[in-house]
């Protein structure tokens, strides 16, 4: 499975002057370094969580359709699908029409379910990343859609880099939150993806 981010999210979970409060950092010496750190945190906890976690949009592609009634997508929270669309092997693109398939965004990760007596096309595919899939995915738009337990996590990791800003600390433990991060973390992975 190939995937390729179309639209990228407006807002970060965790702001700039959140992570200074959380820091105790009262002076804009190192709001770039800052706004850095948070940005590595959320790179860490999507690629933990196997989750996007603010809204954005992305196509995802297949190589064959499922063997079951139902076509999982990656990063949780699914909002909506924009399109499902298919190549067959003379290079012909289809839009598959939506009389065929639900999208179930109460599923986490979200699904695209055939109708009922529905099944996947039969065209012969293209050899390439034949079928993709248009989504919309996050919590929602906003830091305040992510849940606290994650928004949290991202501090921690943001405070342990700002306080350990080499590789090798002799005598001393580079994390202090490591457990504490993995528990907020664990109850939002998505084990399938």
């Amino acid at each position: 499975m190939i995937s390729t981010l179309i639209t990228a999210p407006t807002n970060k979970p965790i702001t700039t002057a959140e992570a200074k409060t959380h820091l105790r950092v009262t002076s804009s010496d190192d709001d770039t370094y800052i706004d850095t750190l948070i940005d590595a945190a959320l790179e860490h906890v999507e690629s933990v969580t196997r989750r996007k976690l603010i809204t954005q949009t992305w196509e995802v592609f297949y190589d064959d359709w499922p063997d079951g009634n139902y076509l999982e997508l990656p990063y949780g929270q699914l909002q909506s699908v924009s399109y499902v669309k298919y190549t067959e092997s003379d290079g012909t693109e289809t839009t598959w029409s939506t009389d065929y398939y639900s999208v179930d965004t109460d599923s986490d990760p979200g699904r695209i379910v055939l109708g009922h007596g529905e099944t996947w096309p039969t065209a012969t595919l293209t050899t390439k990343n034949p079928i993709v899939v248009r989504f919309v995915c996050g919590y929602g738009d906003n830091a305040s859609d992510v849940p606290a337990l994650i928004r949290h996590a991202m501090k921690f990791i943001v405070s342990d880099m700002y306080e350990v800003r080499e590789t090798r600390i002799i005598g001393q433990s580079v994390s202090k939150y490591g457990d504490v991060i993995t528990n907020c973390l664990n109850p939002y992975r998505l084990w399938g993806f």
